[in-house]
């Protein structure tokens, strides 16, 4: 049913949402946004009131039907990681060259909610139109696991894959890291503390919508986008206070990546914000940073876009917007 009220015109979707199209500098919220939006605000979610757990099952609700594309294949690998395993999934085709390029994927939601199974279909998708493998880690979440066992996990997860890139058959100096939001944050900063180690770096970054200042202090979190538009500062904020147990921590490289000491070396970054996004102003921060240290950066927001977007894929445009994104990522991967 949603599927079918989003393709309906613009000017319905708006009068749907009660409100003339919402504008912040220059930008204009995506009419299917805007009553995304609107519907999220009458929810009237307390954060302070809610569990992680009854998020996540509110998370999982939510999640649209499969995407199909039977023509990609899964499978499931237990990693060990400290005092558990977990899981790994794999997704290929027939059509992916064998010992080729590969993305080490991690999902979103703020280091508290989503899984694999919740980014099921957005791998799917970039897998067939990047024509690589991808690998999605499912991490162990906070706050049964605070910092810093997420990105332990996320960290050995990479290391996995890369020693046992021969029976994987794939390229073990093509491995690239990705995720959004969260994701994003634990794809660069697994990069930084590979650096602070003298490993092999991965080939690339995918970072959509990341999350690289946890201190929460730029304009478009505190003040443009800090609510109204699903990903709120209240929200990252309880996202925070579950993933840290010490607000010092804010200032370390693998929570903040943006307040790293040194950037150069890093692998070339495809960096992508959403104008309607309170983590809009610290990507384009990150992408400052890499630049000024030498560091290949491709950098673009979408002005019409709130974050998540690259998990929505039945709204119109966006599969759109995620090709455009796959063919950027194909030029920094060759």
């Amino acid at each position: 049913m949603i599927r079918l009220i989003l393709m309906l015109p613009n000017f319905i979707l708006l009068w749907l949402s009660g409100k003339k199209q919402i504008t912040l500098g220059g930008r204009k919220l995506l009419p299917a946004f805007q009553l995304i939006c609107e519907q999220n605000e009458k929810l009237g979610i307390q954060y302070k009131d809610i569990s992680p757990t009854d998020l996540r099952a509110n998370y999982i609700s939510q999640n649209i039907p499969k995407i199909g594309l039977e023509e990609i294949i899964t499978s499931n690998h237990k990693v060990p990681v400290e005092g558990d395993t977990i899981e790994v999934r794999e997704y290929s085709s027939d059509s992916i060259n064998k010992s080729g390029s590969s993305l080490v994927y991690f999902h979103g939601g703020g280091w508290v909610i989503g899984d694999t199974d919740t980014h099921d279909n957005v791998c799917r998708y970039i897998c067939k139109k990047l024509n690589i493998k991808i690998f999605s880690v499912n991490y162990r979440l906070s706050p049964e696991y605070k910092f810093p066992i997420p990105f332990n996990d996320c960290f050995d997860a990479y290391e996995w894959i890369s020693n046992h890139a021969e029976l994987l058959e794939v390229d073990p100096e093509m491995i690239s890291v990705g995720g959004d939001s969260a994701g994003g944050n634990l794809a660069t900063s697994i990069c930084i503390e590979r650096k602070k180690k003298e490993k092999p770096l991965p080939n690339a970054q995918l970072l959509i919508y990341p999350a690289t200042d946890l201190r929460l202090v730029t304009n478009s979190m505190t003040k443009d986008c800090n609510e109204g538009f699903v990903l709120t500062e209240e929200l990252m904020k309880w996202f925070v206070n579950h993933y840290l147990d010490l607000d010092e921590l804010k200032n370390d490289p693998r929570v903040s990546p943006l307040l790293a000491e040194k950037f150069d070396g890093l692998p070339p970054a495809l960096i992508i914000t959403a104008g309607f996004d309170p983590l809009r102003d610290e990507g384009l921060q990150y992408s400052e940073k890499l630049k000024q240290d030498n560091v290949t950066v491709v950098y673009k927001e979408y002005p019409a876009y709130i974050h998540g977007f690259f998990n929505m894929l039945e709204v119109p445009g966006i599969k759109k917007s995620i090709d455009e994104i796959c063919e950027e990522f194909k030029g920094l991967i060759k």
